[in-house]
């Protein structure tokens, strides 16, 4: 087997001259030194979830309507209290996260996923904001809400005047507690989204001719490419994703419908390749 040791010009230029949006999924955290103390999987989460409550055993596995299930039949408010609970320790930022958030022409960063690494990685900066996905549930009629470099509501007009902004389509524990994550939640943002309503329209102008880098993403699951299709709608016409191992054949339609060039490599292997560091290999 040959050991990639270089990336796409393409790719590594375009990132640092802001052509590249970087697009990151819940196994980002898998780079976390020591190890996330927060669910890096929807598997993992629904785990969380169904050890809090009772969930028929046919569900107990998949997220969205495990999540429904408690929210039926404890109340909204206890479902936004146990995932705030699973996410509740503040996360210290891989190297990938910090890199990416050195990034001085970096336009718009898409994390989906509910952790907080990716705040903290820009915590040292004051030109950016960040825009979370609403569940409906809670913010009826009101499909994102905005929050200023020290996580204060805001209004998007303010938006404007960011040089970087990090969008959380499914929400974030942090700082307001927004969690998409039941049926009802996608049921609501799926209906509208293939007009791009829930798409804030920052989000919309800044994709136009650029391309996006999956990390951490899988694309095995519907939700996961419906989203991704979604944002990265009327962006270029190529893109790059970093997925190891063996895909499935929805992830390879899914790579071959939208022009997604996989790169097989591990994610770790692939950020040093980025940052230049040293990559540790153990026998």
């Amino acid at each position: 087997m040959t050991i990639q040791t270089t990336l796409p010009p393409q790719l590594t230029d375009g990132l640092v001259g802001g052509r590249v949006i970087p697009y990151f999924g819940p196994g980002v955290l898998d780079l976390i030194p020591g190890g996330a103390p927060v669910p890096s999987a929807p598997e993992a989460l629904a785990a969380i979830l169904t050890s809090k409550v009772t969930v028929p055993h046919k569900i107990r596995n998949r997220l969205t309507a495990a999540a429904q299930f408690i929210e039926n039949f404890k109340h909204r408010k206890t479902l936004t209290t146990y995932m705030g609970e699973a996410f509740a320790p503040k996360m210290t930022p891989s190297p990938l996260h910090t890199y990416i958030a050195s990034l001085t022409n970096l336009p718009l960063w898409v994390d989906a996923w509910y952790d907080d690494a990716s705040q903290n990685a820009l915590a040292g900066r004051s030109d950016w904001g960040q825009v979370q996905g609403l569940s409906q549930s809670e913010h009826f009629g009101t499909w994102t809400g905005y929050y200023d470099a020290l996580g204060v509501p805001t209004i998007e007009d303010n938006a404007a005047a960011w040089n970087t902004m990090l969008y959380k389509p499914i929400g974030g524990a942090r700082p307001a507690a927004n969690f998409l994550v039941s049926d009802t939640d996608y049921v609501e943002v799926l209906t509208e989204i293939d007009i791009q309503t829930p798409i804030p329209p920052k989000v919309q102008e800044t994709r136009t001719g650029r391309h996006f880098l999956f990390l951490g993403c899988r694309f095995n699951d519907q939700l996961q490419r419906t989203f991704a299709r979604q944002v990265m709608k009327r962006s270029s016409d190529h893109h790059w994703a970093v997925l190891p191992g063996e895909l499935t054949r929805n992830e390879l339609r899914f790579l071959e419908e939208q022009n997604i060039q996989h790169i097989d490599m591990p994610l770790q292997q692939f950020v040093a390749l980025l940052t230049g560091e040293k990559l540790e290999v153990h026998s």
